[in-house]
């Protein structure tokens, strides 16, 4: 399934499966405590897509790197 999430003014579709959708909501709950994060903020605008597996949240960015965020 795909869901879009917002966070800084920047909406990223988000990838994922069915039995995952909780993962999601600790997603976006993880993106509100690291609104403060200048690092990740500077990040944030790179994104291309995100894709949730299990308890992680891989971040793709338009060059093809990916960062991992432990969502759970």
């Amino acid at each position: 399934m795909m869901k879009v999430i917002s966070f800084k003014n920047r909406a990223v579709p988000v990838y994922y499966r069915n039995e995952q959708s909780s993962a999601v909501d600790q997603l976006n709950h993880k993106l509100q405590e690291m609104e403060l994060d200048f690092e990740f903020r500077k990040k944030w605008k790179r994104i291309a897509l995100v894709e949730v597996v299990r308890d992680v949240a891989i971040f793709q960015y338009n060059d093809g790197t990916k960062l991992y965020l432990e969502v759970g």
